[in-house]
């Protein structure tokens, strides 16, 4: 049987686009680029010093796992995989 913890990780949570600059909330566990991305601001409950990620231009297919509840893209295109 899996654990629930690899159902969030395949995706099977289900998740949200965001392809807009306005800031997104909720319990996320996986982002993952679509397009080219850039971070305008996000907020880790597990990640020490997540604000070092912001204004860096992330390439399409990267994936960034950890705990988050909010994020607002400067550019591009994500999905956000629920927790």
């Amino acid at each position: 049987m899996s654990s629930p913890v690899s159902y969030d990780l395949q995706g099977q949570g289900g998740g949200i686009v965001i392809d807009n600059t306005g800031p997104v909330t909720g319990n996320f566990r996986w982002i993952q680029g679509i397009t080219d991305f850039e971070i305008a601001n996000i907020a880790s409950s597990n990640i020490s010093n997540s604000v070092e990620i912001t204004g860096l231009t992330i390439p399409a297919g990267v994936g960034i796992g950890g705990r988050f509840t909010s994020i607002q893209l400067n550019t591009g295109t994500v999905i956000a995989y629920y927790a």
